[in-house]
């Protein structure tokens, strides 16, 4: 059966992108340096203009893993995915000890598989520092995550056009760290849940729009103040829900979006700054990732 015609070209596109990543033949054609933008030779390694490697380094590498997931939002694709797949290891897990049957897998995950694949733990109570991000993938029922992606690919899109996928990915990161070591510090109970980092995209798009005039940001900050004031609201009228989490994210993102300039980069040294700012935190995740991994079979005593 043929796959349809979007499929196929998504999948050619993959297929050109790792390719080129892994030395094989491609035509040549002209290009742009993804450091400072200047157009290159067919056959440049180096840019002429700012010196930066077009095969090895941080920028080149940033575009080909950009490139192969495609879109204007990729990190946003990629974080969305990670979620989705947590969440069916989590539901896995909880079966095979018995649980997540029936309705329950609407609001009901295992706490002992939340525990093993990387929930936020109170400072009082064993807290590591990877368990503030392995969390963020986490979800504590088909309710949880279906709410917490829809609100990904709503806002994280607009966040991330506005910033480069590079300082987003930093900025997703940091904001929901931010927001487990609140909850980490306030509360006595395993954390989880991407919504302190999109928590903190909403402070950032809130911060932007105290830097920018018009009638239509005032308009837009209206809409996201009202949007946290629901959110806080529903927190504190349904148990089990995060607020402090919510509020260290909010926070966190408010304060990033007025220190970061609310566009991508614009030169060579700016777009190194963020392309390091993306491998650091892409870097601080894969690491978290595998601190789980290796600790996964730990005792629960």
């Amino acid at each position: 059966m043929a796959l349809p015609y979007r499929w196929q070209s998504r999948i050619d596109r993959w297929k050109n992108s790792f390719r080129g990543f892994f030395g094989g033949n491609q035509q040549s054609r002209p290009k742009l340096c993804p450091a400072c933008g200047t157009l290159v030779g067919m056959n440049a390694t180096r840019c002429h203009e700012c010196g930066t490697s077009l095969t090895f380094s941080l920028p080149a590498l940033s575009k080909k893993f950009g490139g192969a997931f495609g879109g204007h939002a990729p990190v946003t694709t990629v974080l969305m995915i990670v979620n989705i797949l947590m969440f069916g290891l989590t539901l896995m897990r909880t079966m095979s000890i018995g649980q997540g049957g029936g309705l329950s897998i609407l609001w009901g995950m295992s706490g002992e598989a939340l525990y093993r694949f990387g929930a936020n733990l109170p400072f009082d109570n064993g807290w590591v520092w990877w368990r503030s991000v392995t969390a963020m993938f986490l979800h504590g029922g088909l309710i949880h995550i279906g709410f917490n992606i829809m609100v990904l690919m709503d806002i994280g899109p607009v966040v991330e056009e506005v910033y480069g996928s590079a300082r987003f990915l930093f900025l997703y990161l940091a904001t929901g760290v931010g927001g487990f070591l609140l909850s980490a510090w306030r509360t006595e109970s395993l954390a989880i849940g991407a919504s302190t980092a999109l928590m903190g995209l909403i402070g950032i798009m809130i911060a932007i729009t105290t830097k920018r005039g018009g009638s239509s940001m005032k308009a837009l900050q209206s809409r996201l103040i009202s949007w946290v004031v629901s959110t806080f609201v529903i927190g504190f009228a349904v148990p089990g829900i995060d607020n402090w989490g919510h509020l260290g994210g909010l926070a966190t993102g408010f304060a990033l979006g007025k220190i970061f300039a609310d566009r991508e980069p614009v030169n060579s040294t700016e777009r190194k700054q963020a392309y390091a700012l993306g491998w650091l935190a892409g870097i601080v995740i894969i690491a978290s990732f595998t601190m789980m991994v290796l600790h996964f079979r730990d005792s629960l005593d």
